[in-house]
């Protein structure tokens, strides 16, 4: 699997008026009811978590840099307290933040911890129950509020475990990124690394690529201990929830072929200097007394039966029950990306309005891709065809959709290979991809139809009625408020009228398929 590498622009900083720390303040006691608003003697606003009153952990305080905020400041369960404003009567101190802590009830009889997001490392005690951190950015705070919350129990309840932690962290972590780069290197989308561009072939390349550039920092460090690597990745600017499963995937796979014993995290930074959507990863090696490894999932035993069936299986050709004509094959297959190649500029207008306005261009770009691929291909053999064509799918195509399709496509080589009829191998992907995938009917996706497209071809045959249906369920997607991908992030009102692009897009293709038969 591909991560996706089509560049995406998040909305504008003005639109999200990130740099209004009230705008904070007033939002997420509504996301966390627990959370009570506190001024410090100065007049700044901080944010106390009431539900941890009483926890027998240190408190953990995280200084935001606002603009710039990381989704880890939001979810960390562990975080007592959130300052987002600096502004007030006077400049805001370290000791002020204890002070209005304990103001609104919370104790700091097991100590406090301040992190803040900075510009260089630094760990300071004050007395024998605070400690500061100051980061290097957003990705390393993220990275040490997880080892605060994750460390040894121990650990957790002894400031000076703790200082001597964060003292290890300041001196031997090390950090990487890459970030997707608008240019392409040789007609191939390309990656910007330690201010290098590299060109992107697969997700495991370029992960491998970012966690060596890191780990070779750490190589020099003799360790005299044993340590647990802590490994903090940060999505920028937002991923979608399959690369970022991609990329942990990848990250934990590298580790275990080093014999790595390790700790893994994610969090989400936007960054609007950069713009460009990437990823970060922070890496520190942590004495093991302080941070235990990560549990690895037992592999599954294979019984008797599934050895045997696995062998007839992998012995069996990828043939077909079904006879393809490689006439009438060609014929659909060019109508159908013809059609979406020409209403890319429709599509490509409704994500825009809904989503990252990226949505026309992948699928463009995917149906040109699919076009040169078949030039001179035999699809008379269909289901092997289809599995090639995947590959260079995962390349060439990107967004979100675009990883869909490719995994889609990956179930539906296989079903043609099996399945008595188009419409039950169509079936049998679309199972497959449930796995992959949350969204189902109602959720404003792609899925609202694909899903009545095939539950009508199974029943009934008939390919009109099925994209009748598909049309119904594009249609229908413009009166629904999303519940899965970008366009869940808008207010109601932005999305009423306008269908969604995704489904849109599939209905297109599919109309397009029909057509050429």
């Amino acid at each position: 699997m591909a991560v996706v590498v089509e560049q995406t622009l998040p909305f504008s900083s003005e639109s999200l008026d990130l740099e209004n720390g009230s705008r904070w303040n007033n939002l997420f006691p509504l996301i966390r009811p627990s959370i009570k608003t506190v001024q410090t003697s100065k007049g700044q606003t901080i944010l106390v978590d009431e539900a941890l009153a009483k926890s027998k952990f240190l408190r953990i305080a995280a200084v935001g840099t606002l603009g710039n905020f990381s989704s880890k400041l939001l979810d960390e369960q562990n975080v007592t307290a959130i300052v987002t404003e600096r502004a007030g009567a006077g400049l805001l101190s370290t000791q002020d933040i204890p002070h209005a802590m304990y103001s609104a009830g919370i104790g700091q009889e097991q100590g406090v911890v301040v992190v803040r997001a900075g510009k260089e490392r630094r760990v300071e005690v004050h007395g024998s129950d605070c400690i500061e951190v100051e980061t290097d950015g957003e990705l390393e705070q993220d990275h040490v509020l997880h080892l605060l919350g994750h460390s040894t129990e121990s650990c957790r309840t002894s400031i000076h475990q703790t200082a001597e932690m964060l003292k290890s962290f300041a001196k031997g972590a090390s950090t990487s990124r890459a970030l997707l780069n608008r240019e392409k290197l040789d007609g191939k989308p390309s990656l910007l690394h330690a201010e290098d561009a590299f060109g992107f072939e697969k997700a495991k390349h370029a992960v491998e690529k970012v966690l060596a550039h890191s780990m070779k920092h750490l190589a020099h460090k003799a360790q005299t201990e044993q340590v647990v690597y802590s490994v903090h990745y940060s999505d920028i600017n937002g991923l979608s929830r399959l690369e970022n499963y991609i990329i942990a995937g990848e990250i934990a796979q590298y580790l275990e072929s080093q014999n790595i014993p390790y700790q893994l995290s994610h969090s989400t930074i936007l960054d609007h200097q950069e713009l460009a959507r990437g990823w970060s990863v922070s890496i520190c090696p942590v004495p093991a007394h302080y941070l235990a490894a990560q549990a690895q999932p037992k592999p599954h035993v294979k019984s008797a039966q599934e050895e045997d069936a696995a062998v007839k299986e992998a012995s069996a050709p990828l043939g077909s029950r079904i006879t393809f004509s490689d006439a009438e094959a060609r014929k659909r297959i060019e109508a159908g990306c013809n059609a979406l190649i020409k209403e890319e500029p429709t599509i490509t207008g409704y994500d825009a309005i809904v989503g990252d306005g990226d949505c026309g261009y992948t699928l463009r770009d995917g149906a040109k891709q699919v076009l040169q691929f078949i030039e001179g291909k035999d699809l008379d053999q269909l289901p092997e065809t289809l599995a090639t064509l995947v590959n260079d799918l995962e390349v060439n195509m990107g967004g979100t959709s675009g990883a869909l399709y490719c995994i889609y496509l990956t179930a539906l080589a296989t079903a043609l290979s099996t399945e008595s009829t188009v419409a039950e191998a169509l079936s049998a992907a679309l199972e497959q991809l449930y796995i992959y995938t949350n969204a189902r009917l109602g959720d404003r996706t792609m899925m609202d139809a694909l899903i009545p497209y095939i539950d009508t071809l199974v029943s009934s045959g008939d390919a009109k009625e099925a994209l009748a249906k598909a049309k119904e369920g594009v249609e229908g997607t413009k009166k629904m408020e999303a519940t899965l991908g970008r366009s869940a992030y808008l207010d109601e009102s932005a999305t009423q009228g306008v269908p969604d692009p995704g489904a849109y897009g599939l209905y297109v293709l599919l109309e397009g398929m029909s057509a050429g038969s």
